[in-house]
């Protein structure tokens, strides 16, 4: 196999990272060569990612994975077709998808089996999504926060293009998915504080605390953001990937309240704490929004941490009990009614407690592992 100059440059990140230079010095986000975030994100160097890749490797404890497949509810294109507007389905990790106004939205979607540049290597799904990617419904539109791989699947978004009517993204995201043949008249790119008004819903690119990059030379290339989504008297808030910062107040205050909150709540760690949440942290962050129902996201699908699979769960239904914050849990695939949310059953503790201890690479690199699903 060859290759040229410009595909080497492009898996390497040299172009995208050009792009960046040379496209959004205009942005208030971006200081002429990267996109940063208010307050500056704290250098960490050589040594600190070479020990946080050691322990992801080498020192995972026991649990992080579930030891058998998770009890999700299978979804149909019949049952998305007969279900009322302002219906949510969780489809795994980040994935959503919302129906309003008699047509569907989809954020972040992830369909592949890893979250990772690899076909054969990198986290493996927990699970199957709740419905297959070919018997998906067609989209108005797929709604990204960022172009990390747990969030950005490429052979997912290329095989949503032909049916999907728009893709709303951050700057930069935009122009990754022009790159790989999404119809550029279908792309809207947005920064922080831009609005756009389709069919009566409105959506507004909001900040988050985050990075981004997708491969060895592009990082912060693209722009990461949150999103609110109204219609009419609803509003959502879905985080995508953020740690805590002042900004959940402001939004709050400028957009705000919200009647659900979509919020990270898994993948985090004391070694990264400024990228993602602890739950104390989500909790807060909701209280910040000025949300009412919290629906806590970005866990039981992909292994991208040290805790316990379960964990994001468990603390965070324990902590919103303790502030009287409603919370709701559905299990991948079940329906969950925006306009009057349910508080959904702890469907992870019908999974065996812990999975037997196996090194993480041996699950990275092995085809079919106990506990994983194939997708």
């Amino acid at each position: 196999m060859t290759f040229s100059l410009g595909s080497i440059r492009r898996t390497l990140g040299f172009t995208a990272a050009q792009r960046g230079r040379d496209s959004f010095d205009t942005s208030a986000q971006h200081d002429g060569e990267r996109f940063r975030n208010v307050a500056p994100r704290p250098v960490e160097g050589l040594g600190k990612m070479l020990s946080i890749m050691w322990n992801l490797l080498f020192r995972k404890p026991g649990g992080t994975v579930p030891a058998q497949p998770l009890p999700i509810a299978s979804l149909s294109a019949a049952q998305i077709h007969a279900a009322p507007d302002r219906s949510l389905y969780r489809l795994g990790h980040s994935t959503m998808l919302l129906k309003l106004r008699g047509q569907l939205w989809l954020t972040d979607p992830v369909f592949g089996e890893r979250a990772s540049p690899f076909k054969r290597m990198g986290p493996k799904r927990f699970h199957a999504p709740p419905i297959a990617l070919a018997d998906l419904p067609a989209l108005r539109g797929v709604i990204l926060s960022h172009d990390h791989y747990d969030h950005l699947d490429r052979e997912t978004v290329l095989a949503l293009a032909a049916t999907t009517q728009v893709f709303l993204t951050p700057l930069g995201v935009g122009d990754r998915l022009i790159e790989w043949g999404v119809d550029a008249a279908k792309v809207r790119q947005f920064d922080w504080w831009e609005n756009i008004e389709i069919d009566g819903l409105s959506f507004t690119a909001t900040p988050a605390q985050h990075f981004s990059g997708r491969s060895l030379f592009d990082g912060n290339s693209t722009l990461w953001a949150s999103w609110v989504i109204v219609d009419d008297t609803l509003r959502v808030f879905f985080s995508g990937d953020t740690g805590y910062f002042d900004g959940f107040r402001t939004i709050g205050e400028r957009l705000g309240p919200f009647d659900v909150t979509l919020l990270e709540t898994g993948a985090y760690d004391a070694q990264w704490p400024y990228v993602h949440m602890q739950p104390e942290e989500t909790v807060q962050a909701h209280v910040d929004l000025g949300g009412r129902w919290l629906v806590p996201v970005h866990n039981g699908t992909f292994d991208l941490a040290m805790h316990r699979w379960q964990e994001p769960y468990e603390r965070a239904i324990g902590l919103a009990a303790v502030r009287g914050i409603p919370i709701s849990t559905p299990r991948m695939g079940e329906r969950l009614d925006l306009s009057a949310p349910h508080r959904g059953e702890k469907w992870w503790r019908e999974v065996p407690e812990s999975a037997p201890e196996t090194p993480v690479l041996r699950r990275w690199l092995c085809p079919r592992q106990h506990g994983q699903a194939s997708s």
